[in-house]
């Protein structure tokens, strides 16, 4: 089995910080990419950010400049630094991890989501 558990969520004021975690743990082989997605109510799920084993980036345009993505591979834990926060990046964040388990079944596996919420 292969658990993905995030923590960092909560409230924070528009242009303030949050830093989120993402834990991956279980059955783990090797892990490939691992990214962050969100959604906000009324809306689909959309990609923020993701980084390879070998540390390429990608992001939302909506996030370049003010959200940075990373991993320490020898943790198994992707983090999301994000600052300048604004009222429309409140969603509920979860995490992805595209991995290779133990038994060598490779998947992408989900995060259970932290709320993040921007609001003075």
């Amino acid at each position: 089995q292969v658990q993905l558990v995030e923590s960092g969520g909560g409230l924070v004021q528009p242009g303030g910080s949050l830093r989120l975690s993402c834990a991956a743990s279980g059955s783990i082989f090797s892990i490939y990419a691992m990214g962050w997605y969100r959604q906000a109510p009324g809306k689909q799920r959309e990609l923020v950010a993701t980084i390879t084993g070998g540390g390429t980036t990608n992001y939302a345009d909506s996030v370049k400049g003010r959200f940075t993505i990373s991993r320490d591979n020898a943790k198994n834990t992707v983090y999301l630094q994000m600052s300048s926060l604004k009222p429309e990046d409140t969603a509920v964040y979860s995490c992805n991890a595209d991995l290779l388990t133990t038994t060598i079944t490779r998947g992408h596996y989900w995060g259970q989501g932290t709320q993040v919420t921007v609001s003075s």
